[in-house]
């Protein structure tokens, strides 16, 4: 831990709630990306809710907004929950990283950074903190940065995506892509094509939350 940083295992409540590491969250300095974000992006969602989304840090709408997923990438991933006919409402979304990692692009555009190792150390004890409240029956790592934290280096979204693998976890976990790299194909057919394998995939997760 760099001097003048906080290990975040430090600021877990002793009797955890999502409110109550919400509020703890918001001064973490557990890493550097406090200093460059707006704002710690927490989790949002039931405590009771059978299902976890996660992915791999906010995006620049996030960060502004303090809320996960609210973005373009927010919008592929409710549009395909919809039609793989899951309610995002009864589902919990968070990230593996709750700050905007980012570099200075062109004007005022802030571009997307991926977390490095240490970030993402640094930050897991929020996310194991999150699994411990919600306990969700299911898990769904969205990207390639949430499998390797979650599953590790094993794991690979392009080969395992779409099943269910085994871990300690949750007692149902299952990985596909992150809805941003969806936004980042430029052809019109492939990127229709991604959307409705991410729908697929997901719509694997709608069948066994009901029961099929």
């Amino acid at each position: 831990m760099r001097e003048g940083y906080q290990p975040a295992d430090e600021l877990i409540p002793e009797k955890p709630s999502l409110k109550r590491l919400r509020e703890a969250a918001a001064s973490c300095h557990a890493c550097p990306l406090w200093r460059t974000g707006t704002q710690t992006v927490f989790g949002k969602g039931s405590p009771r809710a059978r299902l976890m989304l996660v992915g791999e840090q906010p995006g620049d709408r996030e960060d502004r907004a303090g809320e996960p997923f609210v973005g373009p990438a927010g919008e592929v991933l409710s549009k395909a929950l919809e039609e793989a006919g899951i309610d995002r409402s009864e589902a919990y979304v968070t990230n593996v990283v709750k700050h905007f990692k980012w570099t200075q692009g062109r004007g005022k555009r802030r571009l997307h950074q991926r977390p490095n190792t240490e970030e993402i150390g640094a930050c897991r004890p929020w996310l194991d903190a999150e699994l411990d409240v919600v306990h969700p029956e299911i898990l769904v790592c969205l990207g390639a940065t949430a499998a390797k934290a979650l599953l590790g280096s094993k794991v690979r979204v392009t080969k395992d995506r779409g099943r269910f693998l085994e871990s300690d976890i949750a007692p149902a976990v299952s990985v596909t892509v992150h809805p941003s790299s969806i936004l980042r194909i430029d052809e019109d057919d492939e990127r229709r094509a991604a959307r409705e394998e991410l729908v697929a995939d997901l719509a694997k997760i709608a069948d066994r939350l009901n029961g099929r």
